[in-house]
């Protein structure tokens, strides 16, 4: 089986430029992989996941309970694995995805109690891992960010784009929850950190992802 690398992290946390230079790296090397992003919003998987985020189930995240919105994102993993990447991955070709399984762990944990995280962690991965088969990450690299940071490069890129946000990223409070959950869940899971503003001030995004090439090539 190949080896599958994701990138996780809270809106704002620069995870996807993070992504986008790894696979410039890997192409500049001429390495063989597969890259994806979730959700799949282009898709008739993501569906659900649009719905979900337009506010068309309620204005609120916590309008739809963890367990029903981490299926819509399953769903559309499950989806994109049969049609897409399956064959690559069991002929050992490496995987690099920005969001997986983990972003359910971030932001539906958020909704828990932290008491009910490890449960809802263990049900989680029992259910995409078991129960749906799809693989397991053999390396998840968490980007960690200060919420002010996070949410800072969340409104300076909807003043950029013009995009209103989904109902996620309207959502301070939610934003900080979600930090919270990915704090609890990186340290259940054992996934490696990146500490991004360990002194309140972004690290340059060169320097960040020299340590997580160093993460990715020690994995491949």
């Amino acid at each position: 089986m190949g080896k599958l690398i994701v990138f996780e992290g809270i809106d704002g946390s620069g995870k996807s430029t993070q992504f986008k230079q790894l696979c410039k790296s890997l192409d500049e090397e001429g390495r063989e992989y597969v890259q994806l992003v979730f959700p799949q919003y282009s898709q008739p998987s993501s569906a659900l996941i649009r719905m979900y985020l337009g506010g068309e189930f309620g204005s609120n995240p916590d309008d739809v309970n963890p367990y029903a919105a981490s299926s819509f994102y399953a769903v559309d993993r499950y989806a994109s694995y049969k049609k897409v990447w399956q064959s690559a991955y069991a002929s050992g070709t490496p995987i690099v995805t920005d969001r997986y399984t983990t972003a359910n762990a971030v932001h539906q944990a958020a909704k828990l109690d932290p008491k009910q995280m490890p449960a809802f962690f263990k049900w989680l991965y029992e259910y995409e891992f078991t129960l749906l088969g799809l693989p397991a990450p053999d390396l998840v690299i968490y980007f960690d960010v200060p919420v002010a940071i996070a949410e800072s490069q969340i409104r300076k890129r909807q003043l950029e784009t013009g995009a209103p946000g989904d109902i996620h990223e309207k959502d301070s409070l939610y934003l900080k929850r979600c930090r919270s959950a990915a704090e609890t869940a990186a340290d259940f899971f054992g996934w490696r950190r990146v500490l991004c503003a360990p002194d309140g001030v972004m690290k340059s995004a060169e320097k960040i992802h020299r340590e997580v090439k160093t993460l990715v090539e020690n994995i491949l």
